[in-house]
């Protein structure tokens, strides 16, 4: 009976442990899926991070480039708006120079009155009117008005003063620089 005894104990300690090894297997394969769910989840949740991380990483890189070019187009808008102020200011400088001398606005003035039919009268600055009526003096159909609204060069004024052309130093750098402008423009680009 002894040996039945350590039989029917061999028999209970074997079951005994293999339920236990049964039990311990089950909570090693539920302990392992559980966690490739959550490595699974966690890699799931990284490559998204990920991901967003790139797409905001790219949209700030679109941003910049785009901050940087719009950064560029003002500097050259400002750099071509200070250098056509600086050749405006040249130009006036230089034109207004040539049309405070009276040869040259009594030349010009003959040039602008040539082939017109009928009286004209030449507007000029006051410290030129003296010698412009000497120089434009066998000119029938022209006489020489001062006018200080005129601050260098002439105007000529035809029907009785109802239509005049202003060939101030105003006018004509005005003129000349909206001329330069897009060749400038193109310069500075």
């Amino acid at each position: 009976m002894s040996e039945d005894l350590q039989s029917l104990l061999e028999k209970i300690n074997r079951d005994g442990v293999e339920k236990a090894n049964a039990a311990a297997d089950k909570i090693i394969a539920d302990a392992k899926a559980k966690a490739a769910e959550i490595v699974k989840a966690a890699t799931a949740d990284a490559a998204k991070a990920k991901a967003d991380a790139e797409k905001a990483a790219a949209d700030y890189t679109a941003r910049a480039s785009e901050t940087v070019a719009q950064a560029a187009r003002d500097t050259i808008l400002k750099i071509e708006a200070s250098v056509t102020a600086m050749l405006t200011a040249l130009l006036a400088k230089d034109v207004d120079a040539t049309l405070s001398d009276e040869k040259n606005v009594a030349a010009l003035a003959l040039e602008a009155v040539k082939g017109l039919v009928g009286d004209a009268e030449v507007a000029v600055p006051a410290k030129l009117a003296p010698a412009l009526k000497a120089q434009l003096a066998a000119q029938k159909n022209l006489t020489v008005v001062t006018d200080e609204t005129i601050g260098t060069g002439f105007s000529v004024r035809l029907d009785g003063g109802r239509v005049e052309h202003a060939f101030t130093g105003a006018a004509i750098a005005d003129e000349l620089a909206k001329r330069l402008r897009p060749d400038l423009a193109r310069l500075v680009k």
